[in-house]
């Protein structure tokens, strides 16, 4: 872990823009457990300008939808778990590539056991 964290420091002083992504990109993952909306507002704004082209994009990509984004931040819900199901489903699925049709994935997900 310690070998990890120096690599990305001297990767940091190497190149500007992977210091300021990282900086971005944290900022952003503490907004979100936060869960502070009006940081939000002003992360944006900063990330709208950072002058690292991918997120500029993902910061363009949140701003066009952001009524679903304040909403993330204010309501309690989360489809964490419809995605947990998705995930079990396609997991099964891969599993049984090639070697039964429906009617045996659909035992498999109506019984688990």
């Amino acid at each position: 872990m310690l070998s990890h964290h120096r690599f990305i420091q001297a990767l940091c002083r190497l190149e500007p823009t992977v210091s300021v992504a990282q900086r971005v990109t944290r900022e952003f993952l503490g907004l979100i457990h936060q869960r502070n909306p009006k940081r939000f507002d002003r992360w944006l704004k900063k990330v709208l300008t950072c002058g690292v082209p991918e997120l500029q994009r993902f910061g363009a990509g949140l701003k066009s939808d952001i009524a679903a984004v304040r909403a993330a931040f204010s309501l309690p819900w989360s489809n964490g778990q419809t995605e947990g199901q998705v995930n079990r489903l396609k997991y099964l699925k891969r599993q049984m590539y090639g070697r039964a049709g429906l009617a045996l994935l659909r035992a498999r997900v109506l019984h688990e056991n």
